[in-house]
């Protein structure tokens, strides 16, 4: 496909993906007050010394006259993003799958399956963590001093969190991607190891705002879970490719390269001629 092609197909994915928030947006307009009331439970369940705020919950206020349409509006638009995760984690894996042959396209369901699950089930454990991170940023707050947190701005925290937190563990989804792709080999996965694990870290000290070792850890060890079980898909994938755990750069140069001397399937070989059902 040329490259003015696969722009066009970009923006199309794109189109649709943006074309599908607004139901979720919708209805995050509808719900906003129990939005509101879910995402600000981590701050409002904790106890602030000396917090001056002017509402039921601790020290959050909301500044300026459009504050509140300006939050209804981000609330909703992230009600949509999440909602709409199938959607746009289906056109990102189809953007993909041309570059697939097609007993690997059926790998997509398996994709949206894992996918959205896992997206979901990193924003739900950045909100479980969030009740300590709060408490440890606002315990820096003297007795003797008020303590006002403007809610546009702790929201933008939470969601951006939430989002690192939901594409993080999306991470094994993608290793598990390039290896289709027969881009990324399990034997170098096993071989980068240890700039795997340092760069989870580096990704989890960043990630979480109160830059403490114990919730960096909370955060880095599923993800270390996480891509382990990426590689053994990636390993039991390979295995069953024919692939074998061969470090090709410790070969001399005179040395001959092993082959698979096993028969292939004629529609999956590299020189297969098309069936009518691929030709368009």
């Amino acid at each position: 496909m040329p490259l003015m092609e696969h722009l066009r197909e970009l923006r199309r994915r794109v189109f649709v993906s943006v074309i599908a928030l607004v139901p979720g947006v919708v209805l995050g307009w509808i719900f906003y007050d129990e939005l509101v009331h879910f995402l600000s439970a981590p701050i409002c369940d904790v106890p602030v010394g000396g917090s001056v705020g002017g509402g039921s919950c601790g020290p959050l206020v909301i500044n300026g006259l459009l504050g509140p349409f300006n939050l209804q509006v981000k609330v909703a638009l992230a009600a949509g993003f999440v909602l709409a995760s199938p959607v746009w984690l289906y056109e990102l894996w189809a953007f993909v799958t041309p570059g697939l042959q097609r007993n690997e396209r059926r790998w997509t369901i398996g994709f949206l399956a894992t996918g959205v699950p896992l997206f979901i089930a990193g924003g739900a454990f950045c909100y479980l963590i969030l009740p300590r991170t709060t408490k440890v940023l606002l315990g820096f707050t003297p007795d003797q001093v008020g303590s006002i947190v403007d809610f546009n701005d702790f929201l933008s925290i939470v969601i951006r969190l939430m989002l690192v937190f939901g594409l993080g563990f999306e991470v094994p989804v993608f290793v598990v991607m390039l290896n289709l792709l027969g881009v990324l080999p399990a034997r170098k996965l096993a071989g980068w190891w240890r700039q795997i694990t340092l760069g989870i870290f580096l990704f989890a000290a960043i990630a979480t705002p109160t830059g403490d070792p114990l919730t960096m850890t909370v955060l880095a060890v599923p993800l270390c879970v996480l891509v382990v079980l990426s590689y053994l898909v990636a390993r039991a994938n390979d295995i069953r490719r024919g692939q074998r755990d061969i470090d090709y750069s410790d070969l001399d140069d005179d040395a001959a390269s092993p082959l698979d001397e096993r028969p292939t399937p004629l529609d999956d070989g590299p020189g297969s001629r098309p069936n009518d059902d691929d030709i368009t």
